[in-house]
């Protein structure tokens, strides 16, 4: 009877080694080569990876060079956490690629960035200042009126 439950207990923890192993190598796997260029990301962020509306990522380092060179820029700033932001994406993203717009995009759940309070927050920079910001879960007719006022005539 003792060698049986040893047995039993045995293949159980034997079962969940197995399974930790096999979800850390599938993490590791989804957290090399990513754009975001950092070894260990949060699982919402790796669920993205795959994601084309998540693609053109820019990073704080690219992000502060661009604004220190007065460039023009929009960032489309959200969390993959963010139920408004995980809402907004598949609006917004279609409306910038459709008026052709470089929108980067910055995860602020790899990365923090202090003048960002809430998500999604899309921000336009001329000159590398700030000119323009949208805050929050809209409507489409806000995000065009966004592009076409202060992004679409500039890149032109």
């Amino acid at each position: 009877m003792k060698n049986k439950m040893l047995i039993i207990v045995l293949v159980i923890v034997v079962l969940f080694g197995a399974l930790y192993f096999v979800v850390s190598t599938k993490n590791k796997q989804a957290s090399e080569d990513n754009p975001f260029g950092k070894d260990k990301l949060d699982p919402a962020t790796i669920a993205q990876l795959d994601d084309p509306n998540y693609g053109n990522q820019i990073l704080p380092e690219e992000l502060g060079e661009k604004l220190a060179n007065k460039e023009d820029l929009t960032v489309y700033y959200y969390s993959p956490k963010c139920s408004f932001c995980v809402n907004t994406t598949p609006i917004l993203v279609p409306i910038a690629e459709e008026l052709n717009i470089d929108m980067k995009k910055y995860n602020l759940l790899e990365f923090e960035k202090a003048e960002i309070e809430s998500t999604p927050t899309l921000i336009h920079y001329e000159n590398g200042e700030e000119v323009a910001r949208v805050v929050g879960q809209k409507p489409e007719e806000e995000f065009r009126a966004f592009f076409n006022e202060y992004v679409v005539d500039e890149e032109k």
